[in-house]
């Protein structure tokens, strides 16, 4: 996860995806038979993240209009695209997938109105004037999010605020010019910009590092306590399928006690070893593992009670599109993270999320 921004600047100059054929389109299983659409087995939102260059890509865009109801931009509106150095603002990539969700009737969810990583021009001019930062930061959020204001129905507001480790919280440019105030402005911004939308405080690994669930946890509730109009929990789920047993069902019930609804918002599972597992996972035992983690997910989630479940997201449609495909993440190029191979065939997960779904 620590080469995510390099990731997305990479995509962003890189991603050129081909058109393809019927056989890709179609979305048949990896035996060849049909198979039904995921969006009308969820009882919730299915979605998936978009770029805009896939938009050009007639495989692409029939597979996600047959499963999918609900879409987030991969990149572009994200502030690394939106804000230019000069503080003025380039919504034309993130409108062509507003767009885009609006004329194909779906939800919008928004990522990513304040993240840690983020470094920009614009902010680092005004970062020794506290009264020029607030206004600036204001002024982003209220553009950004009002923009799509009745068409987002969430917006990821502040997202991965906790140090890896769990010790503190990451704080980045934001953090160095408001202190702690940081995160609980972004959530009032967000409310004033679009008091409909569901607010999001969003990470990563609160399945594997137990501290880090913790200390996500502990922001949550300083937050609710300040009275932040926090409204909703995003857990990513970006994992191996060699995580073990009970790991993201935990994280899961944790999350819901709050009582707040959650979205699962980045899920993919890679296959290639992590710190669970001494040996490479390749071949069938690999994807069989992989459906074993995408089953305890969904099932942890269609546990929750039904006004919890905001929506379900997989970070990627077929595995070639996924970030952990692409540089600097590529490596030999055979991780195969998502619900869909690279002919956009259905895989195991795809069963097991399918499986999931008709629990409900």
């Amino acid at each position: 996860m620590t080469t995510r921004r390099a990731a997305l600047h990479a995509a962003a100059a890189a991603l050129a995806l081909s058109a393809c054929d019927g056989p890709r389109a179609r979305g048949a299983d990896m035996a060849g038979g049909p198979v039904p659409p995921l969006k009308s087995l969820a009882p919730c939102p299915v979605g998936s993240c978009v770029m805009t260059p896939q938009l050009s890509d007639p495989a692409f865009v029939a597979l996600i209009r047959a499963h999918f109801n609900q879409i987030t931009p991969e990149w572009e509106m994200k502030m690394e695209r939106v804000l230019a150095d000069d503080g003025t603002f380039r919504f034309d990539a993130a409108d062509r997938i507003a767009d885009f969700a609006r004329a194909n009737g779906w939800r919008l969810h928004g990522t990513t109105l304040v993240w840690y990583a983020q470094d920009p021009a614009a902010f680092r001019r005004v970062a020794g004037d506290r009264r020029a930062f607030e206004n600036a930061y204001r002024n982003y959020i209220l553009a950004v999010a009002g923009r799509y204001r009745g068409l987002a129905s969430g917006w990821d507001v502040v997202n991965e605020a906790v140090a890896e480790d769990g010790d503190g919280y990451r704080s980045g440019v934001w953090g160095q010019a408001l202190g702690e105030d940081y995160a609980a402005l972004a959530f009032e911004h967000a409310k004033e910009a679009d008091p409909g939308a569901i607010r999001f405080l969003n990470d990563y690994n609160l399945e594997t590092m137990p501290a880090k669930l913790d200390a996500f946890q502990r922001l949550l509730e300083r937050l609710l306590k300040r009275g932040a109009p926090v409204n909703g929990v995003g857990i990513q789920s970006h994992l191996s399928a060699d995580l073990p047993r009970g790991y993201a069902a935990r994280a899961i019930r944790a999350l819901a006690s709050f009582g707040l609804p959650i979205h699962v918002s980045e899920l993919d599972v890679s296959t290639r070893p992590t710190r669970f597992s001494l040996e490479p996972m390749s071949g069938p035992a690999a994807l069989d593992s992989q459906a074993r983690v995408v089953g305890e997910v969904v099932e942890a989630f269609m546990d929750l009670p039904p006004a919890q479940r905001y929506a379900f997201t997989v970070w990627g449609v077929r595995d070639e599109d996924s970030w952990l495909r692409r540089p600097p993440n590529a490596g030999d190029g055979a991780d195969r993270p998502l619900l869909f191979d690279d002919a956009g065939r259905p895989k195991p997960a795809f069963q097991a999320l399918a499986a999931g779904f008709r629990r409900a």
